[in-house]
């Protein structure tokens, strides 16, 4: 049985060792550090990481993965490591301290201070760092020999001020100009009564000379050669792209200002010989460029026919190849194929299948220019709202700039130059096979199935086989339920029917449907979902190689199924999940990777279902048998998981409640490895494998009294278990007496590990400072039933509340509620049922469902109708059906029962809940005399984004918990408000006093 555990002795024995530590306080937050950018070298001998504050400073940090170097690079970000694991170049931001001092004096963008370039040959000190650098790119592949960067602008010289005497002189010199241009102008209207006014007009050779419109001109692009430290420089460069296997670069430059001779040009630049070839010259806009896998194949799209300020543009698209003299326009509006009222699409990059034998290219309708003729203040501006409207009118405008660009993909073989147009209206979502080389496609549209999304929260989608030879279209099945796979070789369409609970396949080659997945016998869909819906499945891990198997979910383990449905499925994972409540997810490690192989190792992702434990295990796809594993590891595994191409070496990151994230390498190596679990215990790993810890974020938690966590589980009032979290303080001591904050949402009690950050509240009770600060947090699971969201909440949290309330170490009159969102909508609704809270805080509630009902979610666009009937409110019924559940659920019509104080906390831009959501309760129950606040971020969304604000209402958040919980004295915001004459003047509170803000 394989087993991971994690957490070095060392760091557990003296880095968090209890003792008399200090609160967190709102100044630290800054200083929170995260691991971000991670990267392991192709050979498993280095790694890349950057450690980020949550503002200042980050620091990329270059490690050997048997720790015998480390380089940091102060605020190095977006690293790349070459192919040959030999260098690794970054960005680098100029100080934080720097770019707030330019924008308090507000400096134009080109007055700013600019990143520059690092470059770094790995196990080496020394660094190449190159200034004022704008972007770079290396070869995704190749033998990382190439690297390429484009400069910003110079800086503008400094002009110098001219003396008194100087300015005399230039001032007589601007008066004999006007002189002669006066004198010019008499000679002209002389000129023209003698000989007519046709000598005013300008010659043709004057015309053409001035009809350039001024560009943005390109800067100055770097070649290096990072093996000898040669660079060669282009000088205009807009633009460049590397091939993947680093043998070609496309450099686009724009024409000169200055001179006219020096148009827009591609150029082809030969690595391998360091020849120049020029693709195209004299175009008002290129873009779109792709090479093909072999980098011997360039296509992109260009317009070269307009004017620049031209309403309307036709643009085209052309082909490179070495041995041409210059690229060959390959499709335009007159192309064999091209459908009538179709261009080509400067939306869609093309795309060459991997055997470079296709092209596939996006076309798009052309769509009538503006009549710039008309007056804007003369003419109506509305929208018109339609029944029979695929989408509704918000929608429509919130996808707007999607559905101008969306194009249709059309493709060309060979060198044919016939169009072959694939996507369309009723088809507008095209998907290749075999990476690009199959003759065939998938297209699907939800076309004639878009009105009933309105009220059941998705589309249905009509699914086609579409040939890429000819075009001809083979209807696979209409009305599906997304999701729809096409396998990677093409061979098969997959799909998951939620009324039958199976899935199945469609065999492109025969035309035959397969219920794949009937002899299983047990569920492949969420057995615990509690929406009034039907559940979803718990998906497709991967497909096979050669489309030979498919890999489908069950709640624990993974099913090997013959996409033929000829042989009976088995599990992956030998049950071994359902027998111990294991849940086996597979991760990728490989971002290239398109199916499993023969001889892959997969990566799971495990947790214990019971106790939360989880962890990775390791499957050698060689092997007959599944070893299971056994997670026992009290950690948290990051959501990044990467392997180095040619060896066994894999970085992620690990936490736990109290240990921040710490990025680790598992090798196949035994050489100083650590493998000590979380308890201090050691242990080994089966097939040598071995744990390394690289570096661990945040030492100064040390110095703060930090939180634990456990697993509740209690009794609801229905009966039924439920489980939470419960954090307390470090140095928790059960002879007090704490007060409690219940946070909620729905489900959390599998995050038991994870590791909580001290950081700005974007709408909820930050937990690591409420803990530190003497609070407890529970957090607790909430079960629904169909047409009672209100009072499941009720079942949960006041079950749960009057459990702890039992302990003697909770203050039972010192309990509070806080919650965002759908916790805000069950916050607002349980101060209408029970007076056992002494606060409460809402953020962006629904509190009135009948009028939020046929509401529109602004963010999107969409009709709230589905996720009152279906999704999470989970009514179950129309308004007209059941008018009784949504009075009944809404705490407006209850909100005379309130005696518990409440805050509010709705922004005006919020574009998931109404803005009047959160006014017309704070209305009701200012009129009822209640104790009700209002916080208003000024243009915030549903959470806030913007770390001023942030800070300002965590500082609200625990000044009003800490008088209602603690007996604290009212803040001046709390007590007596803050008129309009005060807004950006006093804030009511002592937060400009207080340090770090």
């Amino acid at each position: 049985m394989r087993k991971l555990f994690s957490i070095p002795a060392l760091l557990l024995a003296g880095l968090f060792a209890s003792a008399q530590k200090k609160p967190l306080t709102h100044a630290v937050y800054d200083g929170w550090q995260s691991i971000n950018e991670r990267y392991i070298s192709n050979n498993g001998k280095w790694v890349v990481y950057t450690i980020t504050p949550q503002e200042g400073d980050a620091t990329l940090v270059i490690q050997a993965t048997d720790n015998s170097y480390r380089k940091e690079i102060p605020r190095g970000y977006a690293a790349a490591i070459t192919e040959d694991s030999r260098f690794v170049i970054c960005k680098v931001r100029p100080l934080f301290s720097a770019t707030r001092d330019a924008k308090i004096k507000k400096k134009k963008p080109d007055d700013m201070p600019k990143d520059s370039l690092a470059i770094v040959e790995v196990g080496k000190d020394a660094v190449l760092r190159i200034p004022r650098v704008k972007s770079y790119k290396t070869p995704e592949k190749g033998n990382g020999q190439w690297i390429a960067y484009l400069r910003e602008k110079s800086p503008a010289a400094a002009v110098a001020t001219p003396d008194s005497l100087a300015q005399v002189n230039n001032l007589l010199h601007m008066a004999d100009s006007l002189a002669r241009v006066v004198d010019s102008l008499r000679n002209k209207v002389n000129d023209a009564k003698i000989n007519g006014l046709a000598v005013l007009k300008a010659s043709k050779k004057e015309g053409r000379a001035k009809t350039g419109e001024p560009v943005e001109e390109g800067t100055e692009l770097v070649l290096r050669n990072l093996f000898t430290g040669e660079e060669k420089q282009f000088l205009l460069v807009n633009d460049y792209y590397f091939s993947k296997p680093g043998n070609t670069c496309i450099i686009e430059t724009t024409r000169s200002n200055a001179d006219t001779l020096k148009k827009a040009s591609i150029i082809w630049y030969s690595l391998s010989n360091g020849k120049t070839d020029t693709v195209l010259r004299g175009f008002n806009d290129a873009k779109n460029f792709k090479l093909d896998e072999t980098g011997n194949q360039l296509a992109f799209i260009a317009e070269r026919d307009s004017s620049t300020k031209a309403l309307q543009k036709f643009y085209k698209l052309w082909y490179y190849r070495p041995g041409m003299d210059s690229a060959r326009l390959r499709v335009d509006r007159n192309t064999t194929g091209m459908a009538k009222g179709l261009t080509v699409s400067d939306a869609f990059v093309p795309e060459f299948s991997r055997n470079g034998q296709k092209l596939y290219f996006g076309l798009m309708p052309i769509r009538k220019p503006k009549d710039t003729s008309l007056v804007d203040f003369e003419t109506a501006r509305l929208d018109i709202w339609h029944y029979n409207d695929d989408y509704l009118q918000p929608q429509q405008l919130v996808q707007l700039n999607t559905e101008l660009q969306r194009s249709f993909r059309a493709v060309l073989n060979g060198d044919e130059n016939k169009v072959i147009q694939l996507g369309a209206e009723d088809a507008e979502a095209v998907f290749t096979a075999d990476e690009g080389n199959a003759d065939r496609v998938m297209a699907a549209s939800t076309k004639g199935n878009r009105i009933e999304s309105q009220w059941v929260g998705y589309p249905k989608y009509n699914v086609y086989i579409i040939s890429t030879i000819d075009g001809s279209r083979k209807t696979v099945k209409e009305k599906i339920r997304s999701p729809i796979m096409l396998s990677p070789k093409g061979n098969y369409v997959i799909w998951y029917d939620p009324t039958q609970k199976n899935y199945f396949t469609y065999a492109v080659n025969t035309g035959v449907t397969t219920n794949i997945t009937k002899s299983i016998k047990v569920p492949l869909y969420e057995e615990d979902d509690d929406h009034p819906d039907d559940p979803p499945a718990y998906g497709i891990m991967k497909w096979h190689e050669n489309d030979k198997y498919v890999y489908v979910y069950d709640r624990y383990d993974v099913w090997q199924c013959d996409p033929e449905g000829k042989t009976a499925p088995r599990t992956l994972t030998s049950g071994y999940g359902r027998t111990h409540k294991f849940i086996y997810r597979y991760t990728s490690t490989d971002k290239e990777e398109k199916f499993i192989s023969d001889t892959q190792t997969v990566v799971f992702r495990v947790q214990n279902e019971v106790n939360k434990q989880n962890g990775l295990a390791y499957h050698n796809m060689k092997d007959t048998a599944f070893r299971g594993y056994d997670p026992t590891g009290r950690t948290q595994i990051g959501l990044q998981v990467v392997k180095a191409k040619n060896r066994y070496a894999y970085l992620y990151t690990m936490e736990s409640f109290k240990v921040p994230p710490m990025l680790v390498t598992l090798l196949d190596t035994m050489v100083e490895a650590t493998n000590i679990d979380i308890n201090g215990s050691k242990k080994l790993f089966k097939d040598s494998l071995f744990i390394r810890e690289l570096h661990i974020t945040n030492p100064q938690q040390n110095d703060y009294n930090w939180l634990t966590c456990e697993l509740v589980k209690w009794t609801m009032f229905d009966g039924k278990q439920s489980e939470g979290l419960l954090y307390k303080p470090e140095d928790f001591d059960p002879k007090k007496k704490y007060p409690v904050i219940f946070y909620f949402y729905e489900r959390y009690s599998d995050q038991l590990y994870t590791y909580r950050a001290p950081a700005p509240s974007a709408s909820s009770v930050n937990i690591p400072w409420f803990v530190s600060n003497g609070y407890l947090i529970f957090v607790p699971d909430i079960h629904y039933k169909q047409g009672e969201p209100g009072e499941s909440a009720y079942n949960a949290i006041v079950s749960a509340a009057k459990f702890l309330a039992k302990k003697p170490w909770v203050d039972s009159t010192k309990m509070a509620i806080q919650g965002q969102s759908w916790g805000g909508y069950q916050v607002s609704y349980l101060v209408t049922r029970t007076n056992m809270f002494a606060a409460a805080e809402a953020g962006a509630p629904v509190a009135n469902m009948t009028s939020a009902y046929g509401g529109i979610r602004w963010g999107t666009g969409l009709n709230r109708q589905f996720q009152y009937e279906r999704s999470q409110s989970r009514i179950g019924y129309t308004l007209w059906q059941r008018p009784d559940l949504y009075i009944r659920n809404s705490p407006l019509f209850r909100a005379d029962k309130v005696n518990t104080p409440l805050m509010i906390v709705h922004n005006d831009a919020d574009g998931s809940v109404p803005w009047y959501q959160g006014i017309e309760y704070f209305t009701a129950l200012r009129r009822l005399g209640k104790k009700v606040w209002l916080l208003q971020y000024n243009g915030e969304d549903h959470n806030l984004v913007e770390r001023r604000n942030r800070k300002d209402l965590s500082i609200r958040l625990g000044q009003y918990f800490d008088h209602f919980l603690k007996g604290a004295p009212a803040p001046r915001w709390l007590a007596e408000g803050l008129p309009a004459t005060s807004k950006g003047i006093d804030w009511g509170t002592e937060l400009e006093e207080q340090k770090g803000f």
